[in-house]
């Protein structure tokens, strides 16, 4: 029983001593950690609340700074922790930089899709709500993150993108300008009156308040088809109204060129025939 006792007081002895002796670095590695993550969520709101008054800041974007710069406290209190039990400082950031490489070599793909995600909430070539054709894909931007960009079609199908998709080919957004313009072809009869009909179409547009005064409604002569004369109608309109006012004018052509007795032919072809002489096919 004495060297029991004896025992169970060297190993309450020993852990009195650790106690002792780690205590402290403990102690302040728990405040750092608690510090460091308060300093996290606090830096991260600050950031969010900040860009919130930038004027015109993508709705994006804020999220993803903010949790840029929650992530970056929270892995120099991480560095700080270790530092606190006296790792070396150089020796995590080389081990980190060798993870990172191997993770990189493991992930290229996924990581394309960051840096392009990075480049496109940064340049912001389309935000949310922006109707875009690019990599052969079009549709309404739904939302942009550090991977893929949501869009929905016209149609309703949703599209989930891969970034670097949409980075590495060109964009066309369809939303970006405020005006837009519009043009309409319409073909009449050779035989119709062209000035006529140039001016019922230059009427048509200006009647519409949707088009827009400068620059102002146009008409010309396209071309000459093979079964009409080719007259074009050219616009300006806000960028929201171009579908209704191209539907629009499509049909309030139809009906005024049909009160003016103003014909719009269909393709057709003129088949001349020749009557041979029977001496020429007898011989």
């Amino acid at each position: 029983m004495p060297d029991t006792q004896l025992d169970v007081s060297a190993i309450a002895g020993e852990i009195y001593g650790l106690i002792v002796l780690y205590g402290l670095d403990i102690l302040g590695a728990i405040v750092i950690l608690l510090v460091g993550w308060w300093l996290a969520g606090l830096g991260q709101r600050a950031v969010t609340r900040a860009l919130g008054r930038v004027p015109r800041m993508d709705e994006t974007l804020r999220p993803f700074l903010g949790s840029l710069v929650r992530y970056a406290v929270l892995a120099v209190t991480l560095v700080a922790v270790l530092s606190q039990f006296g790792v070396e400082t150089t020796s995590i950031i080389a081990i980190l930089g060798a993870a990172g490489l191997a993770i990189g070599l493991a992930l290229q793909g996924t990581l394309q899709n960051i840096a392009a995600g990075v480049m496109l909430l940064f340049l912001r070539p389309f935000k949310t709500g922006d109707y875009i054709d690019g990599g052969g894909v079009a549709g309404t931007v739904a939302g942009i993150g550090l991977f893929t960009t949501e869009l929905t079609t016209f149609d309703g199908v949703y599209l989930f993108v891969p970034n670097s998709q949409l980075w590495n080919t060109a964009i066309t957004n369809f939303s970006r300008n405020p005006t837009r313009r519009l043009d309409i072809t319409v073909g009449i009869g050779y035989g119709d009156d062209v000035d006529r009909g140039l001016e019922v179409l230059l009427a048509l547009m200006r009647d519409d308040q949707r088009t827009l005064d400068d620059p102002p409604p146009q008409t010309m002569v396209k071309g000459l088809g093979a079964s009409s004369v080719d007259l074009n109608m050219r616009c300006w309109c806000a960028a929201g109204d171009y579908w209704a006012l191209l539907f629009d004018l499509n049909k309030a052509v139809k009906e005024r060129l049909d009160a003016e007795g103003i014909s719009i032919p269909f393709p057709q072809r003129d088949v001349h025939l020749f009557r041979a002489d029977p001496g020429d096919a007898a011989a």
